[in-house]
């Protein structure tokens, strides 16, 4: 939170040319948020990671801290008074955190076991389709944002329910492959020195696929297809242990999305939007797109350049000019500020985040633990490969949001709740072998009269 408030009194002292006596009340605020959070944490699962919150909090304050330097710029554009803590962007940032801290207190006091969660699996499964089905079939005007249907809009309130649905899928295909791992691992014949499953057992691959193409086609988005995909099949290699699983997942995906941008160029229809898409990811300054569709993407990458390596310093560069940098293209405009160098800190420590969850996954003695873990955490990364591959060039742009630092409260709370599962795996990792972590040695116990009298039937 020192940082928070340094970037805070940074952004004053380069808007103003002076620093206001309120420049700190954020970071004390998101700090005794923290710190409630803290103490729920360590009520409810004392053994829990203890780098997860505050890696988490790191990332989350300086989100809250941007946004405000966007309602401080936007004030002083339209010269209207400077908006107060509570108010614009960043002060309903700062209510959301609220909220999510909340919601992440609230399953951390209700799940005192994570296999508990198990047997509710195919009900989440259920409502974890459903929530992604949900905005493909409701009408553009309810569900369509920048021309990916991820939304459900009800007047001024918007929910991306994307969000939470990939919490309630990992629980789905975390419960589905610890039954069905040992028939998923059997191999049929042997290629290039790897095994490869037998025919009939691609069935689920083969399900998931085709519903991650049904959401880029009619969601009209890349990143929630791919994220999808992504989770099931590396949740898969992760039970069966076996690579041919991520070879086939890769195929079929890149396979398909192919497919549909030739359908998009050939037919158009509902793979049109997709072919446009790929196209301006392919050449964003074209004359044609340059000005329209790709000029979100190309004042994006000015703005990455234009920061270099040390950026032009909180509150000194020109954010405001890329569309949607509140949401899509936050990491963008923090580039711009803070440079390769500052962003390469905020993606260590994203990575910080990941591989904590990994080792809550490896270090966890049931299997669905596991996968829930390495699921979660997979999913965080990827999450934040689809969004900087977009805003880089490196894959077309997605509709996903930054998490913990985009402005909103759906992909806010959603992840948080992924934290406060961690929280609670983690705690049972590394918790005595009555919460499922590794046995703590103890005394040796006397030889019962049985197994005396059995040492002696085998004794040569």
């Amino acid at each position: 939170m020192l940082l928070v408030a340094t970037f805070g009194w940074t952004v004053e002292a380069n808007q103003f040319d002076h620093v206001t006596s309120t420049f700190w009340v954020p970071a004390v605020l998101l700090s005794i948020l923290f710190l409630g959070l803290h103490v729920v944490v360590r009520l409810t699962a004392p053994y829990a990671d203890p780098v997860l919150i505050p890696a988490v909090a790191l990332i989350n304050g300086i989100g809250v801290a941007f946004l405000r330097r966007l309602d401080i710029a936007r004030a002083i554009a339209n010269k209207d008074p400077i908006p107060g803590i509570f108010a614009g962007t960043g002060g309903r940032q700062l209510a959301w955190t609220l909220a999510s801290l909340i919601l992440a207190a609230v399953l951390l006091l209700v799940v005192r076991d994570h296999k508990a969660v198990s047997r509710y699996a195919y009900t989440l499964g259920l409502v974890g389709i459903v929530l992604v089905m949900i905005p493909a079939v409701l009408p553009g005007s309810l569900s369509e944002v920048n021309g990916a249907k991820l939304w459900i809009k009800f007047g001024s309130f918007s929910i991306q329910p994307g969000e939470f649905a990939k919490l309630a899928l990992v629980s789905f295909f975390a419960y589905y492959l610890v039954r069905k791992r040992e028939v998923l691992s059997l191999a049929s014949h042997r290629f290039l020195g790897l095994d490869f499953p037998r025919g009939r057992d691609l069935g689920p691959v083969v399900t998931v696929w085709l519903l991650s193409l049904l959401v880029l086609v009619f969601e009209k988005d890349l990143g929630t297809a791919l994220m999808y995909f992504g989770l099931f099949v590396v949740t898969l290699y992760v039970a069966t242990e076996r690579s041919s699983w991520l070879i086939i997942g890769l195929l079929l995906f890149f396979g398909g999305v192919y497919v549909a941008y030739l359908l998009g160029k050939a037919v158009g229809g509902p793979f049109a939007n997709f072919y446009d898409r790929a196209s301006i990811w392919l050449d964003p300054f074209a004359p044609q797109y340059i000005d329209k569709e790709g000029y979100q993407l190309v004042q994006g990458l000015f703005g990455l350049g234009t920061g270099g390596l040390f950026g032009s310093g909180p509150g000194a560069g020109l954010p405001g000019s890329i569309p949607e940098v509140r949401t899509d293209f936050i990491f963008a405009g923090l580039g711009e500020e803070i440079g390769l160098f500052g962003l390469s800190a905020l993606l260590v420590t994203y990575l910080l985040i990941v591989e904590r969850g990994l080792r809550a996954a490896l270090a966890v003695r049931d299997s669905f633990g596991k996968l829930v873990a390495g699921g979660l955490a997979f999913t965080l990364g990827l999450q934040v490969f689809v969004i900087l591959g977009g805003i880089t060039g490196l894959i077309p742009l997605t509709g996903q949001t930054t998490p913990f630092l985009s402005a909103g409260g759906s992909s806010l709370m959603a992840n948080w709740l992924l934290v406060a599962m961690l929280l609670r795996i983690s705690n049972a990792a590394r918790g005595p072998a009555a919460g499922g972590g590794p046995e703590r040695p103890g005394p040796k116990k006397a030889p019962t009269q049985l197994h005396g009298a059995m040492t002696e039937v085998i004794k040569p």
